[in-house]
């Protein structure tokens, strides 16, 4: 399993209930006929060129909300981008899991039974197809005091240094895995108030370029679907990054274009061509901190 499909796990990130909003934003919608588009831009902090597209993704383009990974190694840069672009809503991305072969990534905290012989974090949750035992959290003897400490360490260091999150998200779907797992999201979001859930809001899925590979590609069925919406209230997630020697280097078996796939994701957040069709098409771009404003309406 590729690192894009687990993108897809992470979309069910933010399960918890919000009280009585049943879809408040998504009626809204609705009602006035108006579409809204939450763009999200996921792993800056993982590398400086992801760092670099994301920021660029949302000066010069249309990405919206943005998730930080605290315990990768750019994550100072990354705090010093987002600090000086305090408009970026930004999410804590959660992390459990280090998937890339010749990157890796620690727990903040003395997390052993979430960590392989090395002390790093397993590469994935599920083990990946021909994949050898020993490289999956879910099979490994952990305990779920060390995952809400660590939990706690991530969001904790993350909102101290960017105090304009707003949201908890989670990366490589480590949020729901387990049923203790799952409870412990759920608390944590709401005792540090980061319980932004888009299906609370009734939020859809937005197709975006449908598994198009090259940029022209992207772009073109990008627009179709743009064209393609009826009123209410999408989401899009995607991976910015820059085609450079430092990302050529990062991959995992089953996915090694990483840089040439995440160079075209920027261009597609950055196209002038998508830019002007969402704004001929009267689409607000939007952000998870918009939903929870609207809720408080």
């Amino acid at each position: 399993m590729t690192s894009r499909r687990f993108v897809l796990l992470g979309l069910s990130l933010l399960v918890f209930h919000a009280g009585d909003l049943d879809d408040l934003h998504a009626q809204s919608a609705a009602r006035d006929g108006s579409i809204r588009l939450i763009v999200r831009g996921d792993d800056i902090g993982s590398s400086h060129a992801a760092n670099v597209a994301c920021i660029r993704s949302y000066t010069e383009g249309i990405m919206t909300s943005v998730e930080i990974m605290a315990p990768c190694g750019w994550f100072p840069e990354a705090v010093k981008m987002l600090n000086k672009n305090p408009r970026l809503d930004v999410g804590v991305h959660v992390v459990l899991t280090s998937e890339w072969e010749n990157i890796k990534w620690r727990p903040l905290t003395k997390a052993r039974s979430l960590t392989d012989a090395d002390g790093y974090f397993y590469p994935t949750i599920w083990r990946r197809k021909n994949a050898p035992a020993g490289t999956a959290l879910r099979e490994a003897n952990w305990k779920i005091e060390e995952i809400e400490e660590e939990m706690r360490a991530q969001i904790e260091l993350a909102v101290r240094k960017i105090p304009h999150i707003s949201h908890m998200s989670c990366h490589m779907g480590c949020s729901s895995w387990d049923t203790k797992v799952k409870e412990l999201w759920t608390k944590l979001a709401k005792e540090y108030n980061l319980d932004i859930s888009t299906s609370e809001y009734g939020v859809q899925m937005f197709p975006g370029y449908r598994g198009a590979k090259t940029k022209e590609e992207r772009i073109k069925k990008f627009i179709e679907s743009l064209e393609a919406l009826k009123p209410g209230t999408y989401l899009f997630v995607e991976h910015p990054g820059l085609d450079t020697a430092e990302m050529r280097a990062i991959g995992h078996d089953g996915y090694y274009d990483v840089a040439a796939d995440r160079d075209a994701v920027t261009e597609v957040f950055v196209s002038n061509e998508i830019e002007k069709k969402i704004k001929e098409l009267g689409i607000k771009l939007i952000s998870y901190a918009d939903l929870k404003k609207a809720s408080r309406r």
